[in-house]
């Protein structure tokens, strides 16, 4: 069920980033071409996802939180375009396809970058339907999250352990915020959005957080154990890069188990919420289990 959700989410999120991200004739065009090419047709679309599903599940009930959730997805895109530099671990093949600077250069590929996360600000401004106090605050959540103090902090740990290494509880930072971070502020948006109290909107984090952290380890174990052509990018990249993984750190079995216990608390989390969590809890035992 949850693979047929995500097919039509995915369509609609598509449908609504090609109007958001529509070429315009202007000279400056070339860059929304390389943006469009890395963000349209592309991805599970899961943060955008969540954050419209706990958007209903805290009583939102109609597409107001679109903008938003494509605001999400531009951010992530952003940070998938820059991560795949050479200047940072150097991918060639993102989604099935060239890195956008194998397709575009380096330099139209940091422009596309910069412009996908510029815009995202912009789109999610524009939201109408929901009440100015709770789009400035999430806003706030947004840009504080994707900012130093969350997935660019996680970046910059990560590339410092390159270097130096990092310990287990390092690493597990560096997973709340490059990773994490991002996936925690799609259900506190949602829940934001809707008008939750604190205590929903915490609860909604909490979720976020731990998720996030699964993810990241099951991303760090498909890196390992999977393969090109159900991944859509090389396997083995932190082998190449010198990155001491929880998988090195801890081996393949037992980092299964801490995905799988964080995924557990994710979903323990879920039952402070009042609204029907049917497919979130359907998304989350999915992410636990998948294979790209």
């Amino acid at each position: 069920m949850i693979d047929g959700l995500l097919m039509n989410f995915q369509a609609k999120m598509d449908a609504r980033l090609d109007i958001l991200l529509t070429e315009s004739g202007q000279l400056y065009d070339s860059v929304l071409s390389a943006a469009r090419y890395s963000i349209i047709d592309g991805g599970k679309r899961i943060r955008p996802f969540i954050l419209t599903e706990f958007y209903k599940i805290c009583g939102g009930d109609d597409d107001c939180a679109m903008n938003f959730a494509a605001a999400i997805e531009m951010i992530h895109t952003y940070s998938l375009i820059h991560d795949d530099l050479p200047c940072m671990d150097n991918d060639d093949f993102r989604r099935g396809k060239p890195s956008s600077h194998k397709q575009f250069g380096e330099a139209m590929a940091l422009l596309a970058g910069d412009a996908l996360l510029t815009e995202a600000f912009n789109v999610a401004s524009k939201t109408i339907g929901i009440p100015a106090d709770r789009i400035v605050k999430a806003l706030n959540i947004l840009a504080e999250n994707a900012g130093v103090s969350g997935m660019i902090g996680g970046q910059v740990i990560d590339l410092q352990g390159e270097k130096t290494g990092l310990t287990a509880d390092d690493r597990l930072l560096m997973y709340k915020l490059k990773t994490g971070a991002l996936i925690k502020v799609s259900a506190q948006i949602g829940a934001v959005l809707a008008g939750a109290d604190t205590e929903l909107e915490l609860a909604a984090a909490e979720y976020g957080e731990n998720l996030g952290i699964a993810f990241q380890l099951v991303d760090d174990i498909l890196d390992y154990e999977g393969d090109f052509e159900a991944l859509g990018k090389p396997t083995g990249s932190d082998e190449k890069n010198g990155k001491v993984t929880f998988v090195k750190l801890l081996g393949i079995e037992n980092c299964k188990l801490l995905a799988a216990e964080h995924t557990k608390k994710a979903l323990a989390t879920l039952n402070k919420l009042q609204g029907d969590t049917t497919n979130i809890k359907e998304l989350t035992e999915y992410l636990l289990e998948r294979k790209n």
